[in-house]
């Protein structure tokens, strides 16, 4: 369960997430945050150069493997503007990260893109416990995966 004290993230994760689009990215931003509640890192999406894996979650995993003890990774929590695609989520488990907060959920990304006619991704839309069993999740989350639409709706002209 979400609480108050954790929107301040996710806050972040979407004005990550406005940057990215600012920038001709795709709009998602993630926040790596320690069990004391301290920011270590954060990054958006930055596919626009062309390399379709600079999503800020495998950023974020990377970043942890590089920086972070296996026993702080797993205390840790990473806040994300979107539900991690499979790629993303097999790197969160691979390095052994905790608990995932996502504003919104993969399966509302798929439906969004229906409606606005944008084919699907190239990736299927999973949810992340389905590529890492028993992994911690919250979300989507209300008052925030409706801002999320929104950018997704600015990113392909329907705002």
């Amino acid at each position: 369960m979400v609480v108050e004290s954790e929107y301040c993230y996710l806050e972040r994760c979407l004005e990550l997430a406005a940057e990215a689009l600012t920038a001709g990215d795709e709009p998602f931003g993630s926040v790596l945050v320690d069990e004391a509640g301290n920011v270590l890192a954060e990054d958006r999406n930055r596919i626009a150069g062309g390399d379709s894996t600079q999503h800020p979650e495998f950023a974020l995993a990377r970043w942890a493997a590089n920086h972070m003890s296996p026993e702080a990774r797993a205390k840790a929590t990473v806040y994300t503007s979107g539900e991690h695609c499979p790629m993303c989520a097999a790197a969160h488990g691979w390095v052994g990260l905790g608990r995932i907060v996502y504003a919104s959920s993969s399966s509302q990304l798929r439906h969004w893109l229906d409606a606005m006619d944008v084919g699907p991704p190239p990736v299927a839309t999973l949810p992340i416990q389905t590529i890492v069993p028993g992994l911690p999740v919250d979300g989507p989350v209300e008052g925030f995966y409706q801002r999320v639409h929104e950018l997704h709706r600015q990113r392909h002209g329907w705002a």
